[in-house]
């Protein structure tokens, strides 16, 4: 697995992982995420990819030349959690490409996230994500050494979780 940098011309790339992703779950049942319209389908989900990737380090996990996963790195957080009084490294739309999911795409991305704050002498990686359905993807980022920080709700009825990791 090679992860390389990205930039604006990989944006219809991410955006179609996150309509894979999108996919995926709703084929599952599982709608309370991201909803059951693609990303690419949403004027204001497409506009907030870009502004991610504008204003962040976007990387893309390639498998045999192919792309596998994607995170963005940011200095600061979502809009709907609170900022820290330090430095830190925010990951944004990390997603695995379902053709790759048991290959450790995510896993390999956050290792990355957390070799490039070391790279940069920050000690702080902080993640959120939906914490609905069964808490799988809490669960998961748990499994990758984050800790949970706090549970809370975005746009009056979205469950998240907020978990950080010191390197």
């Amino acid at each position: 697995m090679k992860i390389r940098s990205g930039g604006s011309d990989d944006i219809p790339l991410i955006l179609g992982m996150l309509d894979g992703a999108v996919e995926w779950l709703v084929a599952r049942g599982r709608t309370g995420q991201w909803g059951t319209e693609p990303w690419s389908a949403r004027p204001k989900a497409v506009a907030r990819v870009g502004e991610i990737v504008a204003q962040g380090e976007p990387w893309i996990a390639e498998i045999d030349g192919e792309p596998a996963g994607t995170l963005t790195l940011t200095p600061h957080p979502t809009p709907y959690v609170a900022a820290v009084d330090e430095p830190e490294v925010y990951v944004h739309l990390l997603v695995t490409d379902r053709r790759f999911a048991g290959r450790g795409v995510g896993a390999a991305l956050l290792e990355h996230a957390l070799a490039e704050a070391r790279r940069k002498e920050i000690s702080l990686v902080r993640v959120d994500c939906y914490a609905g359905d069964d808490g799988r993807l809490v669960a998961y980022y748990r499994s990758q050494g984050f800790e949970l920080v706090e549970h809370f709700t975005a746009n009056t009825d979205w469950p998240g979780a907020l978990l950080a990791q010191r390197v």
